[in-house]
């Protein structure tokens, strides 16, 4: 896939979890025909099948507890954060859970129907999880090694003071972004990480640090330099990742599935 940055990273997802199959349209037909308040097979299929968007908003309101038995009411209740996605977070370990808040609160910057957001949410999480998982870890050695080959006097003076190992990786490859960069930007990153690389955080991450390292040079505490990265300016954000999706082509060619 050509890499495109006006392409918004929800076309993509609107995609992975759009209807195709005819047996999962008769087993979804089934389950709730027998039972359309049984919770626990509702999460089971949602997990195994990709549900057409006519059954979704069914699906959302049941998970939620708020669709009442042989309900035709279409009124869809607010965002609840922690309410609204309690059946991801149950599935996540207890250390994830800010994280993914905090992608779920971006998403909602960016997709106005909760139904959508909760489906683009649920896809989001398990890919990332499911494809990454084990990379993530790594992420901030990859860093380390692109800094030492674009500015390795910016890389001493980061482990000299002692803000390498403090760096806000959590913010940067466990959270996406979400939180750091405001959503314009954010959503082209995220565009990337959906078309199968995580290896881009790694750059954008870059990019932040040689865009301000005469900033981060003038800083010799530690905790100094992570209370600035955790709040970059916003105006300057989309150059950011414009030079970080450069970095990304200079260092690995062009890459579909990078890392």
């Amino acid at each position: 896939m050509a890499d495109d940055p006006q392409r918004n990273f929800r076309s993509t997802y609107y995609e992975k979890v759009g209807f195709r199959g005819v047996e999962e349209k008769k087993s979804l037909e089934i389950l709730l025909k027998d039972n359309p308040l049984d919770l626990e097979k509702l999460s089971t299929f949602s997990q195994r099948f990709p549900l057409p968007s006519m059954y979704r908003v069914h699906v959302w309101k049941v998970l939620l507890g708020i669709l009442p038995p042989h309900s035709d009411s279409h009124t869809l209740v607010g965002s609840y954060r922690k309410d609204q996605y309690q059946d991801i977070m149950e599935a996540l370990e207890d250390e994830e859970n800010e994280d993914f808040l905090s992608i779920s609160q971006a998403m909602e910057e960016i997709v106005e129907d909760p139904v959508d957001c909760y489906w683009l949410i649920k896809s989001f999480i398990s890919q990332f999880h499911t494809k990454f998982g084990d990379s993530i870890p790594h992420l901030p050695k990859s860093l380390e090694h692109y800094l030492s080959q674009e500015e390795p006097g910016l890389l001493s003076h980061l482990k000299n003071s002692g803000a390498l190992a403090q760096l806000p990786y959590s913010l940067w490859f466990r959270r996406c972004f979400a939180g750091c960069l405001p959503e314009s930007s954010l959503q082209r990153v995220w565009d990337k990480v959906i078309s199968g690389s995580c290896k881009i955080l790694v750059f954008v991450a870059l990019e932040i640090l040689l865009s301000y390292k005469i900033m981060l040079l003038g800083i010799s505490r530690p905790e100094g330099v992570v209370k600035f990265l955790c709040n970059i300016p916003q105006e300057n954000t989309d150059v950011i990742v414009t030079k970080a999706i450069d970095l990304w082509h200079k260092y690995c060619g062009t890459p579909i599935h990078a890392m």
